[in-house]
């Protein structure tokens, strides 16, 4: 701590000078952008760039394609949910139809035999 307070101000203020002077000098030892090595470095962050990015295109394709087959899959079964929903609605239609006529058959045949007991009972008469 007493080495600050031994210097004196212009010593402090060439001090500070050397710094800047030193920061100056690595600075500008910088490799600048047409350096090979600088634009090597440049074209690996790309390639790696592009990988990157041709793999999320890849996904995403995967993704958009297994979607399509799920979609596919979804409509070929709600497809066939239908037609197996005609084909019942159907079904039962026709079994409904066929009770209504043996019903009419039924009742056509009471009313014969009802007929038959009343004509019947008029011929003992």
């Amino acid at each position: 701590m007493s080495g600050h307070k031994d210097k004196q101000f212009g010593d402090r203020l060439a001090d500070a000078a050397k710094a800047r002077q030193a920061a100056l000098k690595r600075f500008q030892a910088r490799p600048t952008a047409d350096d090979p090595a600088v634009a090597e470095r440049r074209a690996a962050r790309e390639a790696v760039t592009a990988a990157r990015d041709a793999r999320t295109a890849e996904r995403t394709a995967a993704r958009v394609a297994q979607e399509a087959a799920q979609a596919a899959e979804a409509a070929a079964r709600a497809e066939e949910e239908a037609r197996l929903a005609t084909e019942t609605a159907a079904r039962e239609e026709q079994q409904r139809v066929e009770r209504a006529a043996r019903e009419v058959e039924l009742e056509a045949e009471r009313k014969a035999a009802r007929d038959a007991r009343y004509a019947a009972r008029k011929a003992r008469k």
